[in-house]
């Protein structure tokens, strides 16, 4: 896991039911830990694109459903400011099932865009999306 060049707007925080982008079986997830997070005590931890985060699949298929996994986002709605100036927004909320902590990612294939810094920061993930924004 690199470390990311711009500095990413937390468009998502604990407890957030987020759809996925790939064919790894689970359909919806929330999201229970994010990994790496430092806050004030109390309060909810907040991600955004390139985030390590665990969840818990909430709708899929049986062998996935109701299990843990680690996953990464890769699109966010809140819009954020990359190093060369530019705002970057998409129209949803997207996320990446990983088989382990390494970023391998448990689908074969990507479904719309991945944003760049996600991609910079996973290349598994970067390997397998087809449009990287």
């Amino acid at each position: 896991m690199k470390a990311l060049r711009s500095k990413i707007s937390k468009g998502l925080q604990f407890g957030s039911i987020v759809p996925t982008c790939d064919n790894s079986g689970a359909k919806t997830a929330k999201i229970i830990s994010v990994i790496g997070a430092k806050t004030v005590k109390g309060r909810l931890s907040g991600c955004g694109i390139g985030s390590l985060v665990q969840v818990a699949v909430k709708k899929g298929t049986k062998d996935v459903k109701a299990q843990v996994f680690y996953a990464t986002i890769v699109r966010q709605r809140k819009e954020f400011r990359r190093s060369d100036g530019m705002r970057v927004k998409f129209e949803d909320n997207a996320i990446v099932i990983l088989k382990d902590e390494k970023g391998n990612p448990k689908g074969t294939l990507l479904k719309g865009p991945v944003a760049k810094e996600a991609a910079e920061r996973w290349p598994g993930v970067a390997k397998i999306s087809k449009i990287i924004v």
